[in-house]
């Protein structure tokens, strides 16, 4: 809607999470950093977590794009299948469909296959599963077994478990002890600081194609003040403050536009 006003080519502030426009906060990449780490290392199994709409599909999807021709992955964004299903939609994503009986052991057997080929041809296979606080007690157990798929130097498949900080609170359950001992990566990420507000707003902006549109200093303490550093929350307000801007006919985002809006949201 307000695309024209501000010669802009997309929409900046839209909640989706886009990596074209990821920005690298000190603790968004130091957990991409240490993600790839543990997966060039053959780790096995690995956590993401974070409150909700700190980033965290945003860095899985930035992850995928870094090893875009160097592993192969799968990514399951809505983890609320049956144990059967879960594996195969992971096979599906690798670009593996099924055959014959899909039972559980016709899955794992598979995938087990893939999994050895993929390790003989030197490339990481990685299973990215989002929104992993949904997991069951049951399908958590089945991914530490699928981490029991190994060579003698390598673990066959890595995976990275990304959730809520009630992911951590499950895997404190005295009966997934075992699944939490094999968790060899742990990364947390946290909202962004007082001073990366604005580099975050810029940032967005300029991948959006901006030009001319102004925000005034003092309207970065009040996003902050609202937002508390959750980028979602960062999205939310300044997308209204664009559409308000654009209402009343002004290219300038001030103090008062972004507080008219807090009102709006609130």
């Amino acid at each position: 809607m307000y695309l024209a006003h501000y010669g802009l080519k997309a929409f900046p502030f839209n909640i989706t999470a886009n990596p074209d426009f990821f920005y690298e906060s000190r603790s968004h990449e130091d957990a991409l950093s240490t993600l790839l780490y543990g997966i060039s290392e053959r780790k096995g199994i690995m956590s993401l977590t974070g409150e909700v709409g700190t980033g965290k599909t945003t860095v899985c999807k930035a992850l995928l794009n870094r090893l875009s021709g160097k592993a192969k992955t799968s990514l399951i964004l809505n983890p609320f299948f049956n144990q059967n299903q879960l594996l195969e939609a992971a096979l599906q994503d690798f670009g593996v469909m099924p055959i014959g009986a899909k039972s559980k052991l016709a899955l794992v057997n598979q995938l087990n296959s893939f999994l050895i080929e993929s390790n003989a041809s030197g490339v990481a296979a990685v299973l990215v599963i989002d929104e992993a606080q949904n997991l069951s007690t049951q399908q958590l157990e089945q991914i530490r077994l699928l981490s029991n798929l190994e060579t003698a130097q390598d673990k066959l498949l890595q995976v990275v478990l990304s959730g809520q900080p009630e992911l951590e609170q499950k895997l404190a359950k005295h009966n997934l002890r075992q699944l939490k001992q094999r968790i060899a990566i742990k990364c947390s990420l946290s909202p962004l600081k007082k001073d990366e507000i604005e580099q975050y707003v810029r940032h967005r902006l300029d991948k959006a194609g901006k030009t001319d549109l102004e925000i005034t200093a003092q309207s970065f303490d009040t996003i902050f003040s609202f937002s508390e550093g959750i980028p979602r929350l960062v999205n939310t307000l300044c997308d209204r403050a664009m559409l308000c801007g654009f209402a009343k006919g002004t290219k300038q985002l001030t103090h008062e536009i972004f507080t008219e809006c807090i009102k709006e949201l609130q």
